[in-house]
């Protein structure tokens, strides 16, 4: 009769179990992988599949068993890190969405509110226009891959049972709010200026001619040059989108 110990048992599913644990993790908080026509059981089986096909290329992991006094500090450790390239993610579109809500209150369109699912807020509708335009984007340059690629990466980087004030010291999640307003303020940019430039027309046409009423003639004209504005302006969104991504291999990767 073929038998098995516990120590052989928790040698094969260890090398599997911790890295499982940090993949569904990241597909719990990631952009368009969180999304809720996906369901849990597809996120499980992928997350167990990816972590089953990044052995090959693993260094050899710690065998740490579920019955161990590390296994809890382990498990949120692994936890930790899927959720902060997630977050990551999530932050990259909250840059670009905070981009459309400043070109949506210079247009004067952040009146038109609505309830916003995914995020549980209110968003407006140029926001939620750069945030579906970036999911979009997310899918053709292959975001998904790349936050696969990450999550695989990290296992290197930060491997399984390390330190946990280490990792937390090299993540630097803190500096990743400043990026939402950077990145949302450069990629704004373009349209702020013609926005502020129709603006600036309308004051000298208002001095000059007083009896145009600026009100009548401004709202439809600022309006008017926002959506020609952002037709010139979003094919340049791939760019500030490809840096933005960029940013989370350079953090969880190490590079």
């Amino acid at each position: 009769m073929i038998g098995f110990t516990e120590a052989q048992v928790m040698a094969w599913v260890t090398p599997i179990f911790w890295p499982f644990l940090r993949v569904l993790a990241l597909f719990t908080s990631a952009p368009v992988l969180s999304a809720r026509s996906i369901p849990a059981r597809a996120r499980i089986g992928l997350a167990f599949f990816i972590a089953l096909c990044a052995q090959a290329g693993l260094p050899e992991q710690p065998v740490i068993s579920l019955n161990d006094s590390r296994a809890l500090a382990v498990g949120v450790q692994q936890i930790v890190i899927g959720l902060s390239i997630g977050l990551t993610a999530r932050i990259v579109f909250t840059a670009v969405e905070m981009a459309g809500e400043l070109v949506g209150l210079q247009m004067g369109l952040n009146f038109a509110a609505f309830f916003d699912p995914t995020t549980g807020t209110q968003a407006s509708t140029v926001g939620r226009f750069f945030g579906n335009t970036t999911m979009l984007l997310f899918v053709v340059l292959n975001g998904h891959l790349l936050l696969i690629q990450t999550v695989v990466a990290s296992l290197h980087t930060f491997p399984i049972g390390q330190d946990p004030f280490y990792v937390a010291s090299h993540m630097r999640l803190h500096e990743l709010g400043a990026l939402i307003f950077t990145y949302g303020l450069h990629i704004a940019l373009p349209m702020i200026g013609i926005l502020m430039f129709v603006n600036a027309v309308l004051g000298i046409m208002s001095r000059v001619a007083p009896q145009m009423h600026p009100f009548a003639i401004g709202f439809p004209l600022t309006l008017s040059a926002g959506l020609i504005g952002l037709a010139i302006t979003i094919p340049m969104l791939e760019q500030p989108l490809i840096k933005l991504l960029n940013l989370i291999p350079d953090i969880f990767a190490g590079r």
